[in-house]
């Protein structure tokens, strides 16, 4: 009715009729609709529309809050530890340089924030991995997956890299790709294959599936921690770590060790 009122105050001064419409809240009823006709005729107005909130599918604006239960946890919203978390600490070791990695975890042991120290306080590495860490937390807390860091810096190749004294990761190119390949082992589960029925299969079938199963784990177990291998020169087969440089199985090629 407020519009109602507005058109009916500009309407003496007009020739014509002004075109608007009236808005209406979406538990509008067919008497509400027909008391805001009558009440335009009776102000002399014409030209009135009618929209009722929700009546189509799209609109640029909506004035009813939606029922619907949304997750608490949304891309944008920062989602804070609670004061009191559990909390993992893990100690590594790379050509020399020893540091600690803690991951504060969420109740549903997602983790949440890490924290990076470097045995060697006030040094340039220990204050950017500091900084790092601080980021990459604030990134946890907004709703990023753990999977998008880890594909961002696993593999990355700065100083310190070296050896580790960490079996699952026998060599690490950085400080970055050492400290999210540990959190892909400990928070991310490994990926499955799927399954194949061999109930139909025949003797023949069977006997071949066997021979690629075991060809695909010779072929992962050989080029483990291989990601980044170069071609070989001579023949163009990925080459695999041979002490501090690379050998080709295919051919025997080197990348330059003896």
């Amino acid at each position: 009715m407020g519009h109602i009122k507005m058109m009916a105050a500009v309407q003496p001064f007009l020739s014509g009729a002004i075109s608007k419409t009236v808005n209406m809240p979406n538990e509008s009823t067919p008497d509400d609709i027909a008391n805001v006709y009558q009440e335009s005729w009776k102000l002399g107005l014409k030209s009135v529309a009618i929209y009722r909130d929700g009546s189509k599918r799209t609109q640029p604006l909506m004035t009813s809050k939606s029922n619907e239960t949304k997750d608490e946890h949304v891309i944008g919203q920062r989602r804070r530890l609670p004061d009191e978390r559990r909390a993992m600490t893990h100690k590594f070791n790379i050509a020399g340089h020893e540091g600690y990695v803690t991951v504060g975890e969420y109740d549903d042991g997602t983790p949440g924030e890490i924290f990076v120290v470097m045995a060697k306080e006030g040094s340039v590495v220990s204050g950017l991995m500091d900084s790092f860490a601080t980021a990459v937390s604030i990134g946890l807390q907004h709703g990023v997956p753990l999977e998008t860091f880890i594909n961002k810096y696993t593999h990355t190749r700065f100083e310190p890299y070296g050896f580790t004294n960490n079996n699952e990761i026998p060599i690490a190119k950085s400080i970055s790709d050492y400290i999210f390949r540990w959190l892909e082992k400990k928070y991310l589960a490994p990926k499955s294959e799927p399954e194949v029925d061999v109930s139909d299969m025949t003797e023949f079938e069977k006997a071949e599936l066997d021979k690629q199963s075991t060809f695909i784990n010779k072929k992962e177990n050989t080029f483990q921690d291989q990601d980044d291998a170069p071609p070989c020169h001579a023949c163009g087969s990925i080459m695999v770590r041979n002490g501090a440089c690379y050998k080709c199985l295919n051919c025997g090629e080197t990348s330059g060790c003896s």
